[in-house]
């Protein structure tokens, strides 16, 4: 029976079912920032762009050990490190230059462990949130710097660093 004449007591339960974790909403009808809603593969071309957080980090040299595959960042910049803006000085024809820059992708960002702790690609892969100094955040290209979290001021050139292994930095993760 139903209506108000129902004589059979009913137990609402108070539990509700949430979808999985990487489950993402319609994006009509969602409000929140693309980067919170897409997934990588999901973004415009537009939107990969600017998930970088102008860092400079992942331009650094690193050294990776043959026995262990242990990766060791350098405070030695990439010749086309600007190390003011911390951008590329020549980014869209860079593998002409440095021909074994990684380019990254939607299907390569989960596999490479070298990329920067804070780096707004891995973050997304790994379904965290961007820091309160990201850009995209903050409204401002400086806060990553004043953050501390570039390589701004920090890095020496190619050329002036003959025996990386003497340059290996902490500070970069």
């Amino acid at each position: 029976m139903d209506g108000a004449g129902a004589t059979k007591s009913c137990q609402r339960s108070t539990r509700r079912f949430l979808p999985p974790p990487n489950a993402r909403r319609d994006a009509a009808s969602d409000d929140r920032p693309f980067w919170e809603r897409k997934t990588l593969a999901d973004m415009t071309a537009t939107e990969w762009e600017s998930l970088c957080d102008g860092c400079g980090k992942c331009c650094l040299l690193k050294l990776q050990d043959v026995d262990t595959n242990v990766v060791e960042y350098t405070n030695i910049a990439c010749k086309l490190l600007d190390d003011e803006s911390c951008s590329c000085k020549r980014y869209e024809v860079r593998q002409r230059f440095v021909p074994d820059c990684v380019v990254l992708s939607a299907g390569n960002v989960g596999t490479l462990g070298w990329m920067p702790s804070t780096c707004a690609y891995r973050l997304i892969s790994e379904e965290r949130p961007l820091p309160e100094w990201h850009y995209l955040v903050s409204g401002s290209r400086e806060t990553v710097h004043l953050a501390g979290q570039s390589v701004r001021g920090r890095t020496i050139a190619e050329a002036d660093a003959p025996d990386l292994e003497l340059h290996i930095a902490t500070w970069p993760r």
